[in-house]
């Protein structure tokens, strides 16, 4: 299984932040999840991938190639979906792909009439006039017309409707049938990513929590409730962080089994979504 982007013991440092040792990969063929909060470094470790900005520390490979000697190379096989608009809004959508096409070795004007089709994409209306919907499969269109073979999106999603983003996850879940392409998902709406995430890629506080496929993550942590009465100090240390109210507790543990053996039917346990992960990691933090 080859990976479309590598990086290892990566270390990035600023003034009040930094990734420490951030290792993980994007496995070809599938869609990885990048999930954590805000602050947690997820942008920055976007730029380093793109090598907008340099690692102090670590390798950060992409297709096995190092991405700041083979900068140039890696970014004709990279297609870039960003949060916001960073087309020209004065130009239409038309102007616009002369604009971006010649940058592309691989820039296929088939493949690009196709997706404006699909997406029902004005060719002779101003980006300005475009809705944000819009801009972003204009975004996505363009990312998928030069052959990408790594697909980055830096909150796709974040601020569209629900139809839109069904649209975008439907031809996500087209795109990734061929198994030379990798995509990379950096969203907050986890329900997106429990929908066609493969791998699920955690940072938080700039260090990895987890990187793992997302039906093994599924088998580990678990939602737990029950009555305070059946927590004593053994029961709280099998747990990431609890919350305890008059009517009762709720919990995110790693360990399913020993709950279960320990607690029985007294308490009832229900596979964790990712937005629980976050939420009782981020909790953990804030009661130490």
């Amino acid at each position: 299984m080859k990976d479309a982007i590598t990086l290892h013991n990566v270390n990035k440092a600023f003034n009040g932040f930094a990734l420490n040792n951030v290792s993980f990969s994007v496995k070809k063929g599938f869609i990885t999840g990048f999930i954590g909060p805000n602050g947690s470094g997820k942008t920055t470790t976007i730029k380093l991938i793109m090598n907008i900005i340099r690692q102090d520390s670590g390798t950060l490979r992409l297709f096995g190639l190092d991405n700041e000697e083979y900068s140039k190379e890696v970014k004709q096989r990279i297609g870039f979906v960003y949060a916001e608009n960073h087309f020209y809004e004065h130009l239409t959508v038309e102007k616009m792909k002369q604009v971006i096409a010649p940058f592309y070795t691989q820039w296929d004007d088939g493949v690009f009439a196709y997706y404006m089709d699909y997406f029902n994409l004005p060719w002779r209306k101003k980006i300005k006039h475009l809705s944000t919907g819009m801009v972003t499969k204009l975004s996505l269109a363009m990312a998928l017309s030069h052959h990408a073979e790594l697909i980055i999106m830096d909150e796709p999603t974040s601020g569209l409707d629900p139809i839109v983003r069904r649209e975008i996850l439907d031809i996500l879940s087209e795109v990734i049938q061929d198994e030379n392409k990798a995509i990379f998902f950096s969203t907050h709406i986890t329900t997106d990513l429990e929908q066609i995430a493969d791998y699920i890629t955690f940072l938080y506080n700039g260090e990895i929590i987890f990187s793992d496929r997302k039906d093994m993550i599924k088998e580990q942590y678990y939602i737990v409730k029950g009555a305070n009465e059946l927590l004593d100090a053994d029961i709280r240390t099998m747990f990431i962080q609890l919350r305890e109210t008059s009517t009762g507790f709720e919990g995110l543990t790693v360990e399913p089994k020993k709950v279960r053996t320990m607690m029985g039917d007294y308490v009832v346990m229900e596979s964790a979504l990712l937005e629980d992960i976050m939420v009782y990691t981020a909790r953990k933090d804030q009661y130490v």
